[in-house]
């Protein structure tokens, strides 16, 4: 079947599978015996369409659009059997299913971070007094030179404190600022990455950079990561907006907001874990190698979900009726 002939012979259904969700409002009850039947068939055959859309339209924002409805419509069949197992389930699978499904606005999100911080770096080492201008006062303690106030053992733990703290909200507001067409997104994970990037060359160039690296490794590899998954979450309500496919823009940055919402959620348990890194291990003088192991496997064990845990599911493509409809 030609392309063009697909999607105007199953658009209505999608249309009608639409329409029933929009007014189940997630209690498919409401659509009485009839509608939840019909609600089941078109869910069914959606999911088998997705099957085809992913093999001949996988550019087309038809996809997409299978791919939102695919997913509100088993979140409707399945509703009751799964209510009381979705944080978990949400927890084990699906947070790391929606950080990895978007792996271009996840690289975008990083590389808004990360080469501001590398190049603020390389300034920092070559022309500190210029660059520290930009440190915030409470951070400029780490760049002091060794001999005149340096980085005391309490000073360390206030400061990585303070990392700690500032990071959390720079997750927050990186996922916030995704409703200014994900502009705010960007200025804030750039603004940050420059102002790490200085105190690292900066703490590098005073000195400081082993007392740095200490008290900022274990738990910084975590947070940092954390900061580009909810950057990335910021990028996907921004994406929205600019760019909202066959969907207005309202109901675009309904879809994407409840995912990104998702993802911002799911972070929060790991930045916990951060937190106790923060005061089990930086606080307690492990040392620069501890400190380097401790940050490596929290950071890596992180990544490993990701990749592992967030392949996507492939079930939906052999729903019943697959077969007949991919012939179709």
């Amino acid at each position: 079947m030609k392309d063009g002939a697909f999607l105007a012979e199953r658009t209505p259904d999608w249309d009608e599978l639409d329409g029933l969700l929009g007014r189940a409002k997630g209690r498919p009850e409401r659509l009485g015996p009839e509608g939840v039947l019909r609600v089941g068939e078109l869910y069914r055959a959606a999911a088998a369409d997705l099957a085809v859309a992913r093999r001949a339209l996988p550019h087309d924002p038809a996809r997409r659009r299978l791919e939102d409805l695919v997913a509100r419509g088993r979140q409707a069949v399945y509703a009751d059997e799964r209510r009381r197992a979705r944080p978990l389930a949400f927890l084990a699978r699906g947070f790391w299913r929606a950080v990895a499904e978007r792996p271009g606005t996840l690289a975008l999100a990083t590389a808004l971070f990360a080469l501001p911080a590398l190049l603020a770096a390389v300034w920092a080492l070559s022309d500190p007094d210029a660059a520290l201008t930009l440190v915030p006062g409470d951070f400029r303690q780490a760049v002091e030179p060794v001999g005149d106030t340096g980085m005391s053992r309490a000073e360390t733990a206030v400061f990585s404190s303070q990392v700690l703290t500032n990071n959390i909200q720079v997750a927050l507001l990186a996922f916030a600022l995704g409703v200014t067409a994900g502009v705010g997104t960007a200025v804030i994970l750039a603004y940050n990455g420059l102002i790490l990037g200085v105190v690292a060359g900066g703490a590098i160039e005073a000195g400081n950079g082993t007392a740095f690296l200490e008290f900022v490794f274990a738990h910084g590899v975590l947070e940092l990561s954390l900061i580009c998954v909810a950057g990335a979450a910021g990028l996907r309500l921004g994406w929205a907006l600019v760019s909202p496919g066959p969907r207005t823009r309202a109901a675009a940055l309904v879809v994407e907001g409840r995912r990104a919402i998702a993802i911002a959620a799911g972070t929060v348990p790991w930045f916990v874990l951060a937190g106790l890194i923060e005061g089990f291990v930086t606080r307690s003088g492990f040392g620069l190698a501890g400190g380097l192991v401790v940050g490596v496997v929290a950071g890596g064990a992180f990544w490993a979900l990701v990749a592992f845990r967030g392949r996507p599911e492939r079930r939906a493509e052999a729903a019943p009726g697959a077969g007949t409809r991919a012939t179709a």
